[in-house]
């Protein structure tokens, strides 16, 4: 089978994020499936961006990578590499698809344009279409940017999303509790499943080693007998990172200190915060490696997740960190209000109240008084959870299964 995955900002270990589209193509080329990912050159979610457009092999999977301007975060260039990234797909794929005829053509980005293109190529090819869905578009910005429905581009993504549901053939969610939503903007019974995010084993079987300065200042807390409460990813408004803080800053006398590694656009805020309540248990530093992500868990006694409350979570989550936290056999403190919570799912840890200080520091203690022993078996259980349910070629098998259904 010959599968075409258009996602913008798709990555790999060595360019960063996003890493589902190259784990996906990893598995389904050991499977005996040819795959292309289509790309830009620009992603403001990755460490590295590709020398330049056009066709480069990385790891042996094939990526196509589409000419966009650069731009911050957010704002209107993001937006114009957006049409950027679409028209030129819109025009060019017979180029990108040079001896390469799909059988299956996925949009996979982050925002619904994509699907235009996705479907006039799979219309070409006579090629199964499927939207996969990582975020709810335009309902993210409208819950977590407060952007109004009449706004333009919020209408411009929904006219896209509601088209996408309307043609689709099938709809690959990430988060498992969307199907009535999308059932309401017009997706077909029948054509709803959900694959989350997950694992990819090798990657703990032979980890990266970790680099002197986090192993330096993490010897140290650990030869000062600290409990060590860890949080890796994005420092951004839905990751609630001011909760933890202010939870850790109250057990200073209990020798608990925080480590959040990683960046974000509310990382230096976070960061002036600390200093000016004068929190001396709290270190920042910066984004690892993806593969330097097992050594580092390794060295952490409790690790944390936080979500701010938001009507959003009520179609579900699926972050990748919850997914390495478990395969670090770590208890996890999960700060959630969501449809669905792996920590309980799988015991591994404690759920508390979204941006209560109280619970979060009563948690930390809790499990902060248990023996390492203690700890490592209420870690182990996530781990064999994810393990059973989470690794890339459970869920690549999973996909390729909801392909061959589509008639």
């Amino acid at each position: 089978m010959n599968i075409l995955l258009v996602n913008h900002y798709a990555g790999t270990p060595d360019l960063g994020m996003e890493f589902r589209p190259y784990y996906f193509a990893h598995e389904w080329q050991k499977m005996g499936h040819q795959v292309r990912i289509v790309g830009a050159t620009y992603s403001h979610l990755r460490k590295v961006q590709p020398k330049s457009k056009g066709a480069e092999i990385i790891d042996g999977i094939y990526y196509y990578w589409i000419k966009t301007i650069t731009y911050k975060s957010n704002g209107v260039k993001r937006v114009w590499s957006m049409f950027q990234f679409v028209f030129t797909l819109m025009c060019h794929y017979k180029q990108i698809c040079l001896e390469f005829v799909p059988d299956v053509v996925i949009a996979s980005s982050t925002y619904p344009l994509d699907n235009y293109p996705v479907r006039k190529i799979a219309k070409h090819y006579h090629a199964k279409y499927i939207y996969e869905v990582h975020d709810l578009w335009p309902l993210s910005p409208m819950e977590l940017g407060g952007m109004s429905k009449f706004h333009p581009f919020i209408m411009m993504m929904q006219i896209a999303e509601n088209y996408a549901y309307k043609h689709v053939d099938a709809v690959v969610s990430i988060l498992p509790k969307t199907e009535i939503y999308m059932r309401s903007k017009g997706l077909a019974a029948g054509k709803f499943y959900c694959i989350p995010n997950g694992i990819v084993k090798e990657d703990w079987d032979k980890p990266m080693k970790l680099a002197d300065e986090y192993s330096e200042l993490l010897t140290h807390l650990h030869a000062e007998h600290k409990t060590i409460v860890g949080f890796t990813g994005s420092h951004g408004i839905a990751n609630s990172l001011q909760s933890i803080i202010e939870a850790v800053g109250k057990l200073e006398s209990n020798n608990i200190v925080l480590v959040l590694v990683g960046t974000g656009q509310k990382k230096e805020s976070l960061k002036r915060y600390v200093v000016e309540h004068g929190i001396k248990n709290v270190f920042f530093m910066p984004p690892v490696h993806k593969r330097m992500i097992p050594s580092l868990l390794a060295e952490m006694d409790i690790l944390y997740i936080g979500w701010a409350k938001n009507p959003l979570y009520q179609y579900g989550i699926s972050p990748n960190k919850i997914f390495d936290y478990a395969m670090a056999a770590k208890p996890i403190i999960h700060a959630v209000e969501a449809a669905n919570d792996l920590v309980k799912d799988a015991h591994c840890g404690l759920s508390v109240e979204p941006d209560n200080i109280n619970e979060i520091s009563e948690a930390i203690l809790i499990l902060s008084r248990m023996t390492p022993s203690e700890r490592e078996q209420l870690g182990l259980k996530g781990k064999e959870y994810v393990l059973q349910n989470h690794t890339y070629n459970i869920l690549a098998n999973q996909f390729i299964k909801i392909i061959e259904l589509i008639k």
